[in-house]
């Protein structure tokens, strides 16, 4: 695909109660396109005179959009869904030239996010109390479902619509308003989600959407009195930070953090087959994946034959600009990523491993990294320890059941871990033991809209998809009365 029958890539602007515009003060951030690592547009900066605006607006649009009905908000949600469908080439050409993905996962992205909308809103219809049996005559117990309040929800840019969807969607289906402090780095594809829900007929102030300072906007939104709940994807550390800030202020969070998942391949596994689907998803989005396998754990008699495929896969992956059809793994997000994986590989080789793939930046035009694969890597190195995101994988060799359980639970992460085996007395095994929020055993299988979707231990708490989600944005009443 060339760039001349790319979609044009235009300067963004925030959605302030109904409307898109600019800062107060006109103060704009540049917008790099990750393919050649210069600047396409530019993008509107929030000021705390903008904030305040947002949730001022947010506070009215909740006031109306709690009194819609849950059929109603289905009916717009539905519609938003339909033009997402509708307008799913043009987004996803947004996201490929900001993020730098193939197009073809871009648009898959896209499109997931239409079914996301589509599930929370039959899930919104779905809220039900109930009614307890009570002790005394003529007393009435009911337990009903109410909207938290207006939500500030922060996102990422590695999936730049499914992170917001899943927080828009859930506080949308529930009656809440929302402020959606979106990636700078990747601005211009959530805010296509956005015009689609505006499109549809979601009020004026009920979506807010605006970009800036991120510690700025997150430390003044989460501590303001009109905020009732946060929603945070992103890293541990800050994570974390926001997740105090929001103690201090007994608002209530939902915490989708980073991970280091665990990738086992016992030595009765299909060994082709394993390969080939491990390697698919650690080099989509360039590693780019809270849920990306990350250490490749691989039983002893099927460790060689293992490593000569999942290398081979890496060395034959196509790079390059996501516009291009051939492209199998685009460029990393920014400049910053691409330093990370250099000083990554780097300590890991000084540690003693050996590259057999990759291990180099590619060219020097764009943020453009080798597929790369390591073996021999000390368990002190940073790779082995620290969440990589990004196109490295670490392949060793391990003895027996117990052995591997120790190493899949010794990081504080427990987002995602997975595992290869044909028999069924040991998948069971394995996931009991492991300490993960999600567990894919033979295939890949997480991250759809009715499944639960968050981690436990330093990787957050909460869940972004299943019925379990919407729980979050949903406060618990109690009201009983005696007919007297």
């Amino acid at each position: 695909m060339t760039q001349s029958n790319q979609t044009a890539y235009a300067d963004v602007q925030m959605l302030i109660n109904g409307e898109w515009c600019n800062g107060a003060q006109g103060r704009t951030l540049p917008i790099l396109n990750p393919a050649t690592g210069k600047p396409m547009a530019n993008l509107a900066r929030a000021e705390i005179a903008d904030l305040d605006r947002a949730l001022d607006a947010a506070d009215k649009g909740f006031k109306v959009w709690r009194k819609v009905s849950a059929f109603d908000r289905y009916k717009i949600m539905r519609r938003a869904g339909d033009l997402m469908r509708e307008r799913a080439e043009s987004i996803a050409r947004l996201m490929v030239m900001e993020q730098g993905k193939p197009f073809a996962e871009a648009k898959m992205e896209t499109l997931a996010a239409a079914d996301l909308i589509d599930w929370f809103a039959e899930e919104g219809r779905r809220a039900y109390g109930r009614i307890v049996p009570a002790r005394a005559d003529n007393v009435t117990q009911m337990v009903v479902k109410e909207p938290v309040g207006p939500v500030a929800a922060f996102t990422p840019w590695n999936f730049p619509i499914n992170q917001v969807v899943r927080k828009l969607s859930g506080a949308l289906a529930t009656g809440c308003s929302i402020i959606v402090k979106a990636p700078e780095e990747t601005p211009a594809s959530p805010a296509a989600l956005i015009r689609a829900f505006v499109d549809a007929g979601v009020p004026a102030g009920v979506i807010g959407l605006v970009y800036g300072v991120p510690s700025e906007i997150s430390e003044y939104l989460i501590a303001h009195p009109v905020i009732r709940k946060i929603t945070f994807t992103g890293s541990t550390p800050v994570g974390k930070q926001l997740a105090a800030l929001a103690g201090q202020h007994m608002k209530r969070a939902t915490m989708e953090l980073g991970g280091h998942a665990p990738a086992i391949v016992f030595d009765d596994a299909d060994v082709d087959r394993a390969a080939k689907m491990l390697a698919g998803a650690k080099f989509r989005n360039a590693g780019q994946v809270c849920v990306s396998p990350t250490r490749f754990l691989v039983q002893e008699k099927i460790y060689e034959r293992f490593l000569d495929a999942f290398t081979q896969y890496a060395k034959d992956l196509k790079v390059g600009d996501g516009m291009d059809p051939a492209t199998q793994m685009g460029p990393l997000a920014n400049g910053r990523r691409v330093s990370a994986m250099e000083r990554i590989v780097a300590d890991a080789v000084e540690k003693g491993a050996k590259i057999v793939a990759g291990g180099k930046r590619i060219g020097d035009a764009g943020f453009f990294f080798q597929p790369t694969v390591l073996t021999n890597v000390s368990m002190d190195a940073r790779i082995m320890n620290e969440e990589p995101f990004g196109p490295i994988a670490p392949v060793a060799p391990f003895k027996d059941f117990d052995s591997v359980v120790a190493e899949a639970n010794r990081l504080p992460w427990g987002l995602a871990a997975y595992a290869y085996t044909s028999s069924a007395k040991t998948a069971a095994a394995i996931g009991s033991a492991f300490e993960s929020g999600m567990v894919s055993i033979n295939h890949h299988g997480l991250a759809l809209p009715e499944i639960p979707f968050g981690g436990v231990k330093d990787s957050g708490y909460g869940s972004e998809g299943g019925s379990e989600a919407i729980e979050a944005y949903l406060n618990t009443k109690l009201i009983t009365h005696q007919t007297v």
